[in-house]
C-alpha cells in the first residue's frame, strides 16, 4: 500500500518542524493576540486608542536572494528579509504593524531548515513589533527541487484614518530625506547572481556571500517615533525598481518630480563593485536602492530637525533631494 511518506511527504517531519518553530513564534506574540499557534486561524483584537482604525496590509517574498541561502546553507537571515519587505511597505502609509503570517514551500521538508527560516521571520517580527500569529509550510515533492525553499509573507498594520500618509499634502519645495539601507536588501538578485557566480569571491576581506545575505533593514521603530513628533508628508520604501519606480509612488498629485542628488550621501562599496562589473550607473538607480532604503518627504523647515531626531534615534539620515513641479517622476542630478 502506497503511503503519503512514500509519495514524498513526511508528516512526522512536519510535526517536528512545528514544534521547533513554536518556541520562536511565542516570543513575538503581543497582548492583542487571542490565541497561540496551532489553531485553524490566528486572532488579534484591535488595540484601543484609535478613533477610526484602518487596517493596512501588504505581502511580498524574498525572491532569488534565496539561492545564496541555499548555496551557503545559511537560512536564518532571509526570514528577516521576508518580514522587512512587507512591514516597510505598510509603514509608508503610517501603519504600525500588528501581525504577520508566513508561507514556506519546499520539495523535501527538513525541520531544522524550516525552523531556521522561521527564526529569521521571528527576528524580523521582533524588530517591527509584529506578532507571528500563523503560517503554512507546504511540502511539494516533484514541484520544488530538494534543498530549495520559497518563502513569502503577509503583514497587517493599523493607522487612524485621519493619520494615513498618502502624499496628498506634498508640495513643491518639500525636502526628501534618505535613511541608509543595510546593503542590497532583497532586490536585483537575478542580476547579482549573474555578476557573482562565485559567492566565495573576496570582498572587504571576506566571502562576498556574507555581504549579499545581509538582511533587509527594518525601519518601523524609528519611523513610528518620528510620526509622533513631525508631519511626514510622504514615504517610500526603495525596493525593486530602485529610486526610479519607488520614490514617485509617494505622490498623489500629478506633475510632481522627485529630484535626487546622487552625491548627497555615501554609497556603499557593494554598489560600486556592481558598476565595476559592467552595470550602467543610471540603470543601477532603476534596479537597486543604491544605499538608501527609505525616503521621507517633509516640509523644508522641518528637514534638519527631522534628520537630527533620526540621529538621536541611532539612524543616519541625509537630505538627498527635493520636490519640484513637473511630471518627470524622478530626476537624478
Amino acid at each position: 500500500m502506497l503511503t503519503y511518506k512514500e509519495a514524498g511527504v513526511n508528516i512526522e517531519e512536519g510535526y517536528r518542524s512545528v514544534d521547533l518553530i513554536k518556541k520562536y513564534a511565542k516570543e513575538t506574540l503581543s497582548s492583542y493576540v487571542l490565541n497561540g499557534l496551532g489553531s485553524f486561524a490566528g486572532m488579534v483584537e484591535l488595540p484601543e486608542g484609535y478613533k477610526k482604525p484602518v487596517l493596512v496590509s501588504g505581502t511580498d517574498g524574498v525572491g532569488t536572494k534565496l539561492e545564496i541561502a541555499f548555496k551557503t546553507k545559511k537560512y536564518d537571515t532571509v526570514g528577516i528579509d521576508c518580514v522587512a519587505m512587507c512591514v516597510n511597505d505598510i509603514l509608508c502609509h503610517g501603519a504600525k504593524p500588528l501581525f504577520f503570517l508566513d508561507y514556506i514551500a519546499c520539495g523535501k521538508l527538513e525541520a531544522e531548515v524550516s525552523s531556521d527560516l522561521v527564526k529569521g521571520v521571528c527576528d524580523g517580527c521582533m524588530q517591527s513589533e509584529a506578532s507571528l500569529i500563523g503560517g503554512e509550510t507546504a511540502e511539494m515533492p516533484g514541484f520544488y527541487k530538494e534543498g530549495e525553499y520559497d518563502i513569502a509573507g503577509f503583514a497587517v498594520g493599523i493607522v487612524d484614518k485621519d493619520k494615513i500618509i498618502n502624499g496628498s499634502n506634498i508640495n513643491e519645495g518639500d525636502v526628501l530625506i534618505g535613511i541608509p539601507s543595510s546593503g542590497l536588501h532583497s532586490n536585483g538578485f537575478s542580476l547579482v547572481r549573474k555578476l557573482f557566480p562565485d559567492i566565495n569571491e573576496k570582498f572587504n576581506g571576506e566571502e562576498i556571500w556574507k555581504t549579499l545575505l545581509t538582511p533587509t533593514k527594518i525601519y518601523v521603530k524609528p519611523i513610528l517615533a518620528l510620526l509622533d513628533k513631525f508631519e511626514i508628508k510622504g514615504m517610500a520604501h526603495v525596493t525593486g525598481g530602485g529610486f526610479i519606480e519607488n520614490v514617485p509612488r509617494m505622490f498623489t498629485k500629478e506633475n510632481q518630480t522627485a529630484v535626487i542628488k546622487k552625491d548627497s550621501y555615501p554609497m556603499p562599496e557593494i554598489f560600486n563593485l556592481i558598476i565595476e562589473k559592467g552595470v550602467d550607473k543610471d540603470h543601477m538607480y532603476n534596479t537597486f536602492n543604491m544605499g538608501i532604503g527609505y525616503v521621507l518627504c517633509v516640509n523644508k523647515d522641518d528637514a534638519q530637525t527631522v534628520i537630527g531626531e533620526l540621529k538621536e534615534l541611532g539612524e543616519e539620515a541625509y537630505e538627498i533631494g527635493y520636490v519640484r513641479a513637473g511630471g518627470e517622476g524622478v530626476c537624478l542630478e
